[in-house]
């Protein structure tokens, strides 16, 4: 017996479908149930790879009991945070404010005539353990304070709202946008891209990529940031974190030492990571590892990522089953390997050339299994590669070559069914998310720009396509696809994030002019509806599409994803060199102006906000002609921007323009690049 979730398209929603919890999907009608029973609502967010949202669904959402009790004295409602990420960070914040702490599942409670929360959590157990409650004991004390303490519920709406709404209205500030607050969240990147030994570790790439910027600076630091940033390269790409095997990065490691990975691949870390890869090869770090990194990595988002028509799929589980008997998928399955298998799979000199290279060992480092981590840079041996080869096909299966389509699974039914020559693979959600594949899309178009592989030109224009063709609707940007239907109306980190994506792809070829055309056109249409002509910045829905909101947040802070507010800067600023439309350098300011507050005192919070101040104070065009600006292109240059230039002066190479103002013409290569360094 199905409950309503199976109606929906969501990979999430749809895998509490058989619950006996009545559960709704976010809309109308059940917040109007609520209202008119008087029920609080329980809301609980997540999304289909998080590891803790497949625990909690196993259990306290499969039992009859808590079922029961829930049905009868709450509205449940299930939120996909990946496609809907305004109404996540609203009670993700709240959840901080009330706990201190946050996560997914994002369980909490809001009363049923206003939504505002009054409790919450993130994992609850079934039965009482890890310190905690069991789940029916919560939900009975939940539903007691709602009925008999109204005073105390009421006072402390008050406070949460409050709180809320302070969060959203930010200070007014003068802090001046000038290279001394640049710097500080230079120094401030730096030092948090340097910690290492703590764990969990995540990429944090805004704040690498903010790091790494400060290499093109001469200013005295108590940092080496060309050290710290080539270091998390050098961790990305030769940890656990990195499938060595089948090419991808998952979502973060839970050690310090980058070993053992929560095994979830998201898209947008691929994305980042692969830029990040590109920038530092760019700027003149040469390893091996990291071009091979990107080429195995997008030989991964061809095989196993890909829809057909182009787009790019969401992600992949961290669980998988190790026979189509399992009730339950094993973390980690699909990937690590134990020493026996080691043994048989491989010969005696691959097996040893892997030992020296990798950390492989008869115990293994992750519950009597092996995660593949190198042990250091450079071009792996022979051996080594050919271990690799044969640990690939024993996956996957015998495939014709690394790039050969590997059908998804898209649920657990369809990953037991399936008659797999290899391992069975983790479920992929398969559904089109517009930010995403924007950062994807930037990814594979710096990695293009640096190496010259057509492929990964190929990937990215394929995707831009898709977005640029099937998510307008009508006149509106939309955020989602469901195979071929696009839905949900776009949010501001979508805009930005595709806009970004179409700059950068107009970077590679400032000859093919559609793509700055696309970027301007959608410009207009953020700014339409999601712009705050009042305070400055961007709003996280359109003006029309917040009604079930309780309050409209300004994103700043860069969680795994960059913050739409940060990116839009860059973006604005960028238009304005292509254009030289001051309203658009007009926003930029405006909109820094707006979180400058934040900036001051809170640095480590919005790396991305500190990149658009950068291109703020720096943002330069050059403009030459295409044969010259191909020279240009590869190089770690992060704040120039190109257009191609048929009418030089006489004998000239270039011309370097900051704004409305130009230099004068450069006559050599070596006269252009140091006016572009000054």
């Amino acid at each position: 017996m199905t409950n309503r979730l199976a109606e929906t398209q969501s990979l999430y929603l749809r895998k509490h479908a058989e619950n006996p919890i009545d559960w709704w999907y976010w809309c109308s009608e059940a917040l109007e149930k609520a209202k008119n029973e008087d029920k609080p609502i329980f809301l609980s967010v997540g999304y289909s790879s998080c590891h803790w949202c497949t625990v909690m669904e196993g259990e306290a959402f499969s039992d009859s009991t808590i079922a029961q009790y829930l049905n009868e004295n709450f509205i449940p409602i299930k939120v996909d945070r990946e496609e809907r990420p305004d109404l996540d960070s609203i009670y993700m914040q709240a959840l901080q404010m009330m706990t201190g702490q946050g996560g997914w599942p994002l369980n909490i409670f809001l009363t049923p005539h206003d939504r505002v929360p009054f409790y919450g959590g993130t994992y609850f157990p079934l039965e009482p353990r890890y310190g905690r409650p069991g789940f029916l004991q919560i939900l009975q004390a939940i539903r007691r304070f709602y009925d008999q303490e109204k005073e105390k519920l009421n006072s402390f709406k008050g406070e949460v709202m409050t709180l809320l709404q302070r969060s959203a209205t930010l200070p007014s500030s003068e802090t001046p946008l000038n290279r001394e607050l640049l710097i500080k969240g230079l120094e401030t990147a730096v030092g948090i891209t340097s910690s290492r030994g703590t764990p969990p570790s995540f990429p944090m790439i805004p704040h690498a990529q903010l790091a790494r910027r400060k290499t093109q600076f001469s200013d005295e630091s108590r940092y080496d940031a060309e050290a710290i940033t080539t270091q998390r390269g050098m961790d990305l790409t030769l940890g656990g974190i990195y499938d060595h095997v089948g090419g991808g990065f998952h979502r973060y490691t839970v050690d310090g030492t980058w070993t053992v990975p929560h095994f979830e691949k998201m898209l947008y870390d691929n994305g980042q990571i692969m830029e990040y890869l590109a920038n530092l090869w760019s700027s003149g770090v040469k390893e091996p590892a990291f071009a091979s990194a990107i080429a195995h990595a997008v030989q991964w988002l061809q095989r196993e990522m890909t829809a057909p028509e182009g787009y790019f799929y969401a992600s992949q589980d961290a669980d998988s089953f190790t026979t189509s008997e399992e009730a339950e998928p094993e973390e980690g399955a699909f990937y690590v390997w134990s020493y026996q298998e080691l043994e048989s799979l491989l010969t005696p000199e691959e097996l040893n050339a892997l030992q020296s290279e990798f950390t492989v060992t008869s115990e293994g480092n992750f519950e009597g299994n092996n995660v593949l981590q190198r042990q250091t840079g450079g071009e792996l041996s022979s051996p080594s590669e050919t271990a690799l080869k044969k640990l690939f096909n024993a996956r996957y299966g015998n495939l014709s070559s690394p790039v050969t389509p590997f059908p998804p699974a898209t649920n657990n039914t369809e990953a037991k069914q399936t008659a797999w020559e290899g391992r069975i693979p983790p479920v992929t959600d398969t559904k089109m998310i517009t930010a995403w594949n924007s950062l994807m899309i930037s990814g594979l178009a710096r990695a293009y720009a640096v190496f010259g592989e057509k492929t990964y030109w190929e990937c990215a224009v394929k995707a831009a396509n898709f977005i640029g063709e099937n998510q307008w609707v009508a006149g509106r940007f939309y955020r989602l696809n469901y195979d071929g239907k696009a839905t949900v109306s776009a949010q501001s980190e979508d805009y930005a994030l595709f806009i970004k994506a179409l700059l950068d792809l107009y970077c590679c070829h400032p000859e093919q002019t559609q793509w700055l055309d696309q970027a301007t056109q959608l410009q207009a249409t953020f700014d339409e509806y999601l712009w705050s002509s009042e305070t400055g910045g961007y709003f996280n829905t359109a003006k029309d599409n917040s009604s079930d909101l309780i309050i409209r947040e300004r994103t700043y802070i860069d969680n795994a994803t960059p913050a739409a507010n940060g990116v839009a800067v860059a973006n604005l600023v960028r238009l304005f060199e292509l254009t030289e439309k001051t309203d658009y350098v007009a926003s930029a300011e405006k909109t820094l102006q707006a979180f400058s507050s934040i900036m001051e005192q809170s640095p480590q919070a919005c790396p991305g906000l500190f990149s658009g101040l950068d291109w703020y104070l720096h943002g330069t065009l050059v403009r030459s002609t295409l044969e010259q600006l191909q020279t240009l292109i590869p190089q770690y240059l992060p704040t120039c921007v190109y257009q191609v230039e048929t009418a030089l002066p006489k004998q000239a190479v270039g011309l370097v323009c900051k704004g409305l103002t130009c230099l004068e013409p450069a006559m050599t290569l070596e006269q252009l690049m140091t006016q572009i360094d000054e």
